[in-house]
């Protein structure tokens, strides 16, 4: 088994490279064995303002699509 993580929020990549992850991801999605989970601010068990953090990059990412 591999387990493999990522935060899809902390990409600091140079303008117009794509992350590996996001492509990962999206490429691998379909395939039955593969699992893919991804987990909301409300999954995060750490100091509160880290979830407020990630609410942040999750409604700018939103916003941005």
């Amino acid at each position: 088994k591999t387990v493999i993580t990522g935060d899809m929020t902390q990409v600091d990549l140079p303008k117009g490279t794509h992350s590996g992850l996001a492509h990962a991801v999206n490429l691998f999605k379909n395939i039955p064995e593969i699992s893919i989970h991804t987990f909301s601010s409300q999954e995060v068990v750490r100091h509160p303002l880290v979830s407020k953090i990630v609410d942040c990059y999750e409604h700018e990412q939103t916003r941005k699509k």
